[in-house]
């Protein structure tokens, strides 16, 4: 049943715990795949269609609305983003955190569908879609006045939970490097994960799971 309604807010501490071995022992190749895969769970936790059983509008006669949300709209307006925004912080209560991402991108939900139905109404199937050149293909696909209408009616909400989940990634990686005790990342070493190393990752997880690591904040 867990797995089934999702997972992240407990994936992301793992996640932590093994980006910070990562850096403890100095080892890139870790280090950049835990990287990577921290960021796509808390980036993919800003996404309010990520929160909710409705997550592309099947359950409202809204279908497509996901990618219309998450790719259209930066598609169209992107280029125009502010994506500076700070230093990462050190982050006291990973799980605390995610729960608090999670709660904020469902809270938002009712945004996200309301604001499509009207705007919906309002333009009408004709000026709702546009017909685009995608290669050899022409693709109907939502037009460039409604994706406008959208995102001025959201207050520009893609580019906010797109900042706010640029601070969140930087932060849990700086915190993972805290952790580790801030190695000297000009001493990293290369090279694929042995048999051995892979056998102590998955005995460390499990003790994690366990909670016999100090420090496993999710179990609260």
């Amino acid at each position: 049943s867990l797995k089934k309604h999702g997972i992240v807010v407990w994936h992301v501490p793992l996640m932590l715990y093994r980006l910070t071995e990562a850096f403890r022992s100095k080892d890139k190749g870790r280090i950049l795949h835990y990287a990577a895969d921290i960021g796509h769970y808390i980036a993919d936790a800003h996404v309010p269609l990520h929160c909710t059983h409705n997550y592309n509008g099947q359950l409202t006669n809204q279908t497509g609305i996901h990618g219309f949300w998450e790719s259209r709209v930066p598609e169209l307006f992107g280029d125009n983003y502010d994506f500076f925004v700070g230093k990462a912080e050190y982050i006291e209560h990973p799980a605390e955190y995610m729960w608090n991402v999670v709660l904020k991108s469902s809270s938002e939900v009712d945004s996200v569908l309301l604001f499509e139905r009207e705007l919906t109404e309002q333009f009408g199937s004709d000026r709702k879609y546009a017909f685009e050149q995608r290669g050899d293909a022409t693709i109907r696909t939502y037009s460039k006045d409604f994706s406008a209408a959208y995102q001025e009616k959201l207050n520009d909400m893609q580019e906010r939970k797109m900042r706010a989940a640029i601070v969140a990634v930087g932060s849990f990686w700086y915190t993972a490097w805290v952790n580790a005790g801030k190695p000297d990342l000009g001493e990293l070493k290369d090279g694929p994960v042995s048999e051995e190393e892979q056998l102590e990752l998955e005995a460390m997880d499990k003790a994690w799971r366990d909670g016999k690591i100090y420090g496993r904040e999710h179990s609260d």
